[in-house]
């Protein structure tokens, strides 16, 4: 297909036949390319290696989804801190959104992870039978034994990766220890003893790895990530996308090396950067839902124009701006500034409530059987629950005091509360009131608990009540 000028960049509808061929890209180096490789497997090399870090002798990052207690770093989270979670996800979603308006999908080329698993499922292919175009030939050829054995090699390392993927992902929730350490022999082999919840999650995440990096590939970008869908609402005439030049490149058409026939354009229709494109796409049709935005077209083209003597750039970064109208492009422009401005506010605020967190919580309740009643000795009782919790990561032991107040007294059940690393404890307390001394009606009172080292102090407010008795 031939694009032609015209006032602003062609948009192309995806294919929805999800039953094309199987898009074998060519593995090509370059500037973008080099950058995309690095940036991917840092990103899995982190994935893989965060299990194993400990902080304070406990995984560093480990969600114990059982035992309802989140540790990251130090900090320790229960589910009434979900509200950390809801706007850690808006923050990563503004991000995308500024990321996305100023630069495009740079997400989908650089960091998504199916982009990443994809990858390294095809670099298998790449090794095991050989580049692009031994790949195509492989899928054409008749069933024999040489083909199984090479079916069957890559289909065990697709399942190697996907299994370590797998347990990587689980270790995140069941921990490190629970996972790799809970072995037992049958017979003479070792056999993992892990819970079924354990099994399942396994099950889950391999199976969609192998199916997803192995056979789904590019059809999850084009036919089931949403993300592509939204992009255009996201883009502007000055957002960076990978394009091709058309006024430079068309009319297109092959020619003798070292020549540059007057009646076609730089472009020379080698297709490479048809080759290169994992998705499978043509850049020169114009922009579409299913280029990912990786720029190994621009890595190809530019190795082409280099041979055939022409300047770098027939397909680059650009805008529709710069390409089209030929003017510079905006990066100071309000929807920009409108997604730094709330990704500053909501990550000010995190920083300001992780600070400000005291890793120590109270909860106050009363006994809603009975506000008050009259002991033995005449004095008007109130009944509370309070209920401690260790949100630190080692051990305390931690004391209950009521806050001075004529005619109040605290009783106790435990002077001292030890409290493990995210232990709660529901501790009874009762408060005394002379009704000699204090006011009918309600009063209101302050509870205090301190650590026994002084290190974190916590005080709530309730009411102490004389009617109901």
């Amino acid at each position: 297909m031939s694009a032609q000028p015209s006032n602003k960049i062609p948009v192309v509808e995806v294919d929805l036949n999800a039953n094309k061929k199987r898009v074998h890209p060519r593995f090509i180096t370059g500037f973008y390319q080099n950058i995309r490789v690095i940036s991917m497997y840092a990103l899995l090399a982190l994935f893989l290696i965060l299990p194993w870090i400990r902080y304070n002798g406990r995984q560093a990052i480990w969600f114990d989804v059982p035992s309802q207690h989140y540790y990251i770093f130090g900090m320790t989270f229960l589910t009434q801190d979900f509200y950390f979670l809801a706007v850690f996800a808006l923050i990563a979603a503004f991000a995308l959104f500024m990321v996305t308006v100023y630069a495009g999908r740079v997400w989908c080329g650089y960091a998504c992870p199916q982009t990443i698993w994809t990858h390294m499922f095809q670099y298998v292919e790449k090794i095991v039978i050989g580049d692009r175009n031994k790949r195509i030939k492989f899928d054409k050829e008749p069933m024999n034994a040489k083909k199984v054995f090479k079916r069957f090699l890559i289909y065990f390392i697709w399942f190697v990766f996907s299994m370590i993927t797998a347990m990587t992902f689980v270790s995140y929730v069941s921990g490190t220890e629970a996972l790799y350490q809970n072995w037992q022999m049958i017979g003479f082999i070792p056999f993992p003893d892990w819970s079924t919840w354990i099994w399942v999650s396994i099950f889950i995440f391999a199976f969609s790895t192998y199916v997803n990096a192995g056979y789904m590939r590019e059809q999850m970008c084009i036919q089931i990530c949403p993300y592509g869908r939204f992009q255009s609402v996201m883009f502007d005439k000055d957002t960076l996308i990978v394009s091709y030049d058309y006024e430079r490149g068309e009319p297109r058409g092959a020619r003798k090396k070292g020549t540059h026939p007057e009646n076609l354009g730089d472009c020379i229709d080698c297709t490479m950067c048809v080759q290169v494109c994992p998705t499978g796409i043509d850049i020169r049709d114009g922009l579409q839902v299913a280029c990912i935005q990786c720029a190994a077209c621009v890595d190809a083209c530019n190795e082409v124009m280099d041979k055939v003597g022409y300047p770098r750039g027939l397909i680059r970064y650009t805008t529709e701006r710069q390409l089209v109208e030929k003017e510079p492009s905006r990066v100071l422009r309000p929807r920009f500034f409108a997604y730094l401005t709330l990704l500053a506010v909501l990550c000010g605020g995190v920083v300001y409530a992780l600070t400000d967190r005291v890793p120590l919580e109270i909860d106050i309740r009363r006994d809603r059987n009975q506000l008050s009643s009259l002991n033995q000795q005449g004095m008007i009782e109130n009944s509370y629950i309070v209920k401690l919790t260790n949100k630190t990561q080692s051990a305390h032991t931690y004391k209950i005091s009521l806050e001075p107040q004529e005619g109040l007294s605290l009783g106790v059940r435990f002077n001292d509360v030890p409290l493990e690393a995210g232990e709660s404890f529901d501790m009874p307390v009762s408060i005394y009131g002379d009704p000699k001394v204090i006011e009918f009606g309600q009063t209101p009172i302050t509870l205090t608990v301190t650590s026994e080292d002084g290190k974190y102090n916590v005080s709530k407010q309730n009411i102490f009540t004389t009617q109901g008795q």
